[in-house]
């Protein structure tokens, strides 16, 4: 009875420890395919990375656009609840979630992703987004390179070209541009595109070519106005609570793997992302038409009053200092540009 006893005890003392080394598993999400440079360049390398930084004690699951919590509608909404503890979404949906980052989005305030992602989040840590981003953690914030227009049948050389088309639109800044010269914005997530785009339901999309690419949109479309006009914001955002219960070593590996040092990371994977979807469309023989800086200044001048009207309508959606946002995003991304 005692050696039985005494066994009992020696792995009851062994199974505790066993029981502690189990790893953390942080749960991700984002909305593209699983082939997008979102998962194969970023999130899986970087769940490596902090799998090694911790020994071991973290692995990382990731879940996109084919999973159940791939909806690009509910990538903030999931990480607040708790259901996912990491999520990577676009800014611009649903509209209205962060009305002050939308400011970055603007016409021609971004011309490259290293610029606008370095500017967005450095407005976030000068608490210039108020407090857009209380219920989370942010991992990081960033943009894309400036994006195109992308058509089926009617190419686009001016803005005056844009007047009727019904396109795809990646958040409230990017629609207010469109209708400010007579074209219809279409809110869609990124699977329902391709299949709008091919019944004629849009015209064609305001986006880059990275996303063209991904979601094979190159074989409907026809023209490419390169006009560098507009960027989209994108957020990587943590639950709180999650992050804040993890052991202290796990937290700092996140911390360094996370803010400056991945913003910085964004600029050269969004050249490899884009470089990707262009030669898509060049080696499908579509017209990419360049919009050179003459026509884009004559653009930047004719959109202007739009730039106005949308700064002071943010102020009804409770952002205080619209104006200065932009000033001062236009100060830093003259600044990261240098």
């Amino acid at each position: 009875m005692l050696a039985g006893t005494t066994a009992a005890l020696a792995f009851a003392s062994t199974a505790r420890p066993l029981r502690a080394q189990e790893p953390i598993t942080l749960k991700i999400s984002h909305y593209l395919p699983p082939r997008h440079g979102f998962q194969t360049d970023f999130l899986m390398p970087w769940g490596e990375e902090l799998t090694a930084r911790t020994d071991g004690k973290v692995k990382v699951e990731i879940h996109d656009a084919t999973s159940g919590f791939g909806n690009i509608m509910r990538q903030a909404d999931q990480v607040r609840a708790g259901v996912i503890d990491i999520a990577l979404g676009l800014n611009g949906i649903p509209r209205g979630r962060f009305p002050a980052s939308s400011i970055i989005e603007l016409p021609f305030m971004v011309e490259k992703a290293g610029p606008g992602s370095k500017t967005l989040y450095t407005l976030y840590k000068e608490g210039m987004l108020g407090g857009e981003y209380d219920d989370f953690h942010v991992l990081a914030l960033f943009t894309h390179h400036g994006g195109l227009i992308h058509t089926a049948d009617k190419p686009v050389r001016a803005l005056t070209d844009l007047e009727g088309l019904r396109l795809r639109t990646p958040g409230p800044a990017v629609s207010a541009m469109l209708e400010s010269v007579g074209a219809s914005p279409v809110g869609m997530p990124p699977a329902q595109i391709y299949e709008n785009l091919q019944k004629g339901v849009i015209n064609g999309v305001v986006t880059t070519w990275d996303l063209v690419g991904a979601i094979k949109l190159n074989e409907l479309l026809s023209y490419h106005t390169d006009a560098r006009a507009y960027v989209a914001g994108f957020h990587v955002l943590m639950n709180k609570a999650r992050y804040d219960g993890l052991p202290a070593d796990v937290r700092a590996a996140v911390d360094e793997l996370s803010g400056d040092n991945l913003v910085a990371k964004f600029g050269p994977w969004w050249d490899k992302w884009e470089a990707r979807g262009r030669q898509d469309a060049i080696d499908r023989g579509n017209e990419i038409i360049e919009i050179d800086d003459a026509e884009r200044a004559d653009w930047k001048k004719q959109l202007a009053p739009m730039i106005d009207t949308y700064l002071d309508g943010l102020k009804g959606e409770g952002v205080e200092n619209p104006v200065a946002i932009h000033d001062r995003a236009r100060e830093l991304v003259e600044k990261f540009s240098a």
